[in-house]
């Protein structure tokens, strides 16, 4: 019973971090990423698709993201949801493919990207403490049911924390790596 409360919660720490990883994936850091585009959904023929579903997307350099359409028709409507997103990029479409410049990120843009990371960071830590304070509420009530003793109530929540310590651990580590990332040149 100790053991299903352990792993449910590895579980779902291990969501949380996958969910960091996305977010993070999806930040802006100065170099060209197709991960930056995997939010953009385009209105293609009367319905919302994921960019990548209708466009391959390559980068063939450090600072140019390329996207070439399946379909040729869909090019305005893949430049107006590249437009209308939080990107901050402007298009360029030569008829076959789509140009995404990257420009070089200023220091102020790099500061407010660094918050983005950190609040993004913290985020990830309030998810984590709260799946260990849903464990030990439940392994409280299992002691309280008397399905564990005290001795095992308190091994339980020694095992959840050296759990969250791990993912919180692993969390500074994501955040810290793409701190790094933005602040290159």
């Amino acid at each position: 019973m100790r053991l299903e409360v352990h792993n449910n919660l590895e579980e779902k720490m291990q969501k949380s971090i996958k969910v960091l990883k996305e977010e993070l994936v999806s930040i802006r850091a100065g170099r060209a990423n197709p991960a930056l585009l995997d939010r953009i959904e385009v209105e293609y023929y009367g319905s919302k698709m994921p960019l990548k579903q209708i466009a391959n997307i390559s980068a063939p350099e450090p600072r140019l993201l390329v996207i070439q359409p399946y379909d040729a028709s869909s090019i305005s409507s893949i430049e107006k949801a590249i437009e209308q997103s939080d990107l901050g990029i402007n298009p360029s479409n030569d008829g076959k493919v789509i140009r995404l410049s990257i420009p070089m990120l200023t220091e102020e843009r790099r500061k407010e990207l660094l918050k983005i990371v950190k609040k993004t960071g913290e985020e990830a830590k309030v998810a984590i403490r709260n799946e260990r304070r849903e464990a030990n509420d439940k392994l409280k009530k299992m002691h309280k049911n008397n399905e564990l003793t005290e001795d095992d109530l308190k091994r339980a929540e020694d095992e959840v924390q050296k759990l969250t310590d791990k993912y919180i651990s692993i969390i500074d580590e994501l955040v810290s790596k793409k701190e790094k990332e933005i602040m290159e040149v």
